[in-house]
C-alpha cells in the first residue's frame, strides 16, 4: 500500500478518501484532521491544530455521532484486505492491548481494564504484512501492509460469578470468540495467495484452529496449554521435548523490562501430531492435525529463565530449514508490539482530553492508521533501508532544514538516513554503539520538524507577498 513515507496531504486523501460520513464537507474535514493529526501525532487535538477555529472545527467533528471509529476506520481495512488478495504470502499477526484513561475517571462510556483496577478501552488489532523475501538464514523480510481487522469496546459488563458452569460460559458470548474472527469472517485467501495467522499464548483455543481452517489461512500460534493427544496419553509439551534435536540457531532478544537485550542460543525440535478435540457443549469435536516445534535456550546466563517457544502450526516442519522458518515467522510477531507503541508513544492516544468513550474511539480511528503510517516508516528504514526516497515524500522545506541541520547523504537520501535523520532532531545521537532510533527521539524529531517546515513555509509566503 506504499503509503509509509508520503506527504501528509497526500497520504490522509488515499487512506481517507473514501470514508462515507453521510456528508461530502465531513469526509473533506476528516481529510484535514488526518493530515494534522499525521504532521503531529501528539493525541492532544490543542498540540496539532494551533488556529483556534480549527481546533474547535476538530472538537466539532469528533463529537459528530455520524463520526464513528467503524466509519472512519472502513476505507483503510477496506484497501488493506484488497491488497492481501494479490497473489504472494501474508501475515496476519492478532493481539490485543488496553488503552489507559484511568488518569481522567470524568470520560464517560469507558470499561474496566486490567484487574477492574483501571479505566479504559481494549483494543483488538489484526496487522496484515507481506513477506517480501526469504534470506538464507530462514528469515522473512516483511513490509507492513495495514490493518486487516480491529476491533475496540469498553468492557461495561460486570465480572461474571466464578461459579459459572463451564458449560453456561461456553453457551454465552465471550471476549475470546474475537480471536481469529477476521479470518473467517473474511472468507480466506484467493487461488496463488498464502495467509498465515500468527498469534501468541492467549490465542491457543480450538475455535481458533478451526477458524483458521474453515478460513483456509495457516496459523502459527504459540502454545499455552498441555493440550491432549488423540492418540496418545501425554501432551503436545511432553511430546516435542521427547522428539530429536533438528538443529540450533542464534536469535536475538530486544530489551525487557528488567532483561537486556542479548543474543540467545537455541536448539529446534518439531513433531507432528493431532490435538484432541476438548468437550463442548453438543459433544467433543473432530481431533485437528498440527505440527509443534519447540525453540528451546541452551546455556542462559545465569539468574535468567531460559527462553522457550511451543509452537502450533500448519506449516509443514520435517527438515531443520522448515521448523526454523516457523520459529522466525512467529519471532515477527514483534511487530504487533512496535504497532501497539507507535499508537501509545508515537500518536499517544491514551493523552486525549476528549469527554466520551464514543469520542475517543472517533479519535482512534485516526490515529489507528496514522500508527500504521508511523510504523511503516519505521520498517522501510529497517528493511528497504538503502533504497533511495522519492523528493515528494516531504515538503521542500522539510528536505531543507534536513540537510542544513543534518546535511545531505553522499549517495542521496534513502529511507534509513531519513529515518536517522528525523530522530537525529529528536535528540538521537546516531552514534555506531546506538542501534536503530526508537520512537521517542523518532516523533519528537517528526514532530520538529513539521514545526520548523511550517514556520519556514509561512515565512517563504510572506517574503512572496513583498
Amino acid at each position: 500500500m506504499g503509503t509509509g513515507c508520503m506527504e501528509a496531504k497526500a497520504w490522509a486523501e488515499t487512506e481517507f478518501g473514501r470514508v462515507k460520513l453521510g456528508d461530502e464537507r465531513r469526509r473533506k474535514r476528516l481529510i484535514r484532521v488526518a493530515a494534522s493529526l499525521a504532521e503531529c501525532p501528539s493525541g492532544t487535538l490543542p498540540s496539532a491544530f494551533r488556529e483556534a477555529q480549527d481546533l474547535k472545527a476538530a472538537y466539532r467533528f469528533f463529537g459528530n455521532e455520524a463520526v464513528t471509529y467503524g466509519e472512519v476506520t472502513k476505507s483503510h481495512r477496506e484497501r488493506t484486505a484488497e491488497a492481501c488478495r494479490v497473489p504472494g504470502e501474508y501475515l496476519l499477526i492478532e493481539d490485543t492491548t488496553e488503552l489507559d484513561f484511568t488518569g481522567h475517571p470524568a470520560v464517560r462510556g469507558l470499561g474496566r481494564i486490567g484487574n477492574d483496577g483501571g479505566l479504559g478501552l481494549y483494543l483488538h488489532s489484526t496487522l496484515a504484512a507481506r513477506i517480501e523475501r526469504w534470506t538464507g538464514d530462514q528469515e522473512p523480510e516483511a513490509d507492513l501492509v495495514g490493518l486487516f481487522a480491529q476491533h475496540v469496546w469498553a468492557r461495561t459488563r460486570t465480572r461474571r460469578c466464578r461459579q459459572e458452569r463451564k458449560g453456561d460460559r461456553l453457551r454465552r458470548s465471550r471476549e475470546s470468540q474475537r480471536w481469529a474472527a477476521a479470518v473467517e469472517a473474511s472468507g480466506g485467501p484467493p487461488p496463488g495467495t498464502k495467509w498465515t495467522y500468527v498469534a501468541d499464548r492467549e490465542s491457543d483455543i480450538y475455535e481458533v484452529f478451526a477458524r483458521c481452517r474453515r478460513g483456509r489461512t495457516d496459523f502459527i500460534v504459540r502454545a499455552n496449554q498441555a493440550r491432549a493427544l488423540a492418540e496418545e496419553g501425554h501432551s503436545v509439551f511432553e511430546a516435542v521435548a521427547a522428539a530429536p534435536v533438528l538443529g540450533q540457531f542464534s536469535l536475538a532478544l530486544r530489551a525487557r523490562p528488567g532483561r537486556p537485550a542479548r543474543t540467545a542460543r537455541l536448539e529446534v525440535r518439531a513433531i507432528a501430531v493431532r490435538l484432541r478435540g476438548p468437550q463442548r457443549p453438543g459433544g467433543r469435536p473432530d481431533p485437528i492435525p498440527v505440527n509443534v516445534v519447540e525453540a528451546r535456550e541452551i546455556d542462559a546466563p545465569a539468574g535468567l529463565e531460559p527462553l522457550r517457544w511451543v509452537l502450533l502450526t500448519s506449516w509443514p516442519c520435517e527438515t531443520f530449514d522448515q521448523a526454523l522458518r516457523v520459529v522466525k515467522t512467529y519471532a515477527r510477531r514483534w511487530l504487533m508490539e512496535e504497532y501497539h507503541k507507535a499508537l501509545k508513544t508515537g500518536a499517544h492516544i491514551e493523552e486525549s482530553q476528549l469527554s466520551t468513550a464514543a469520542q475517543i474511539q472517533a479519535l482512534l480511528g485516526v490515529l489507528a492508521v496514522v500508527a500504521v503510517r508511523l510504523l511503516k516508516l519505521k520498517m522501510l528504514a529497517a528493511y528497504r533501508g538503502d533504497e533511495a526516497v522519492a523528493e515528494e515524500a516531504l515538503e521542500p522545506e522539510a528536505w531543507a532544514i534536513l540537510e542544513a541541520s543534518c546535511g545531505k547523504p553522499r549517495a542521496g537520501w534513502t529511507h534509513r538516513s531519513l529515518l536517522v535523520a528525523i530522530a537525529r532532531l529528536g535528540g538521537f545521537l546516531a552514534r555506531k554503539s546506538d542501534g536503530n532510533p526508537g520512537w521517542i527521539t523518532i516523533w519528537r524529531g517528526w514532530q520538529r520538524l513539521t514545526l520548523m517546515a511550517q514556520g519556514a513555509a509561512l515565512l517563504l509566503r510572506r517574503q512572496n507577498c513583498g
